[in-house]
Formats: C-alpha cells, structure tokens, sequence
C-alpha cells in the first residue's frame, strides 16, 4: 500500500520536508521513494505541490498522512470518499479529583475567628 507523507529535510533547527509518495510499510528515511510530489517549508509556509501527481496517487489509493491531508484540504486538492479524518485525542487528567481546580472552595473563616478571639 502507498503513502503520502512527509519526509524531513534541511538541517538542525531548520526543518523543510519533502511529501513524497512511499511505501505504507518504510520508514519515512530510507530513501526508497516511488515520488516526490512537493516540498514544504514550515517556517515561511511554503508549498510546492504536483496537484495533477497527487490527484493520480489518490485515485490509486495512496492514503495520506493526516498533516499531509490537511495540507491538501487547506491547498484545494480533493480528497477522495474513503479517506477518514483523524479524530482529535482528547486528554484526560489521570487524578483529576486532586487537581486544585475540582478542590472545594474553602469560605473566608479564618478572618471571623480571629476578630472575636480580639473582642
């Protein structure tokens, strides 16, 4: 199975990938590239992108990775019908009783006790 994914370029600190089309199974790094289709800077946000390229991977069934995906949503290429959006993770607190927003909120009785032990 195809995918179309990034693959990191550029030097330290100064990432610029390349969306390339690849095998589902290879590591993003090992050089074994059926395409490239584009290349992305993330910085100055540029894109360069085959649509044309891209749109004949799809029809193939290439399945996108979800970044990429939203790159092509947001650049205008069509997705096909059977490509699934991937859900959101939604985080959850592991102890969330002890998290001092769900603590109960003590009243002010400090400052009472103390003016009548003065009287």
């Amino acid at each position: 199975m195809l995918a179309i994914r990034m693959q990191r370029k550029g030097r330290a600190h100064y990432p610029t990938y390349r969306i390339v089309v690849q095998e589902s199974q290879r590591h993003p790094l090992s050089g074994r590239v059926v395409a490239e289709v584009g290349n992305y800077n993330p910085q100055t946000k540029a894109l360069t992108l085959d649509k044309e390229l891209v749109n004949k991977y799809l029809s193939n069934g290439a399945q996108p990775s979800s970044r990429v995906a939203f790159i092509l949503k947001k650049n205008g290429v069509k997705l096909p019908k059977w490509y699934k959006e991937a859900t959101p993770k939604q985080a959850q607190a592991k102890h969330a009783d002890k998290l001092r927003k769900n603590q109960p909120k003590e009243a002010p009785v400090e400052e009472a006790s103390t003016e009548e032990a003065q009287e």
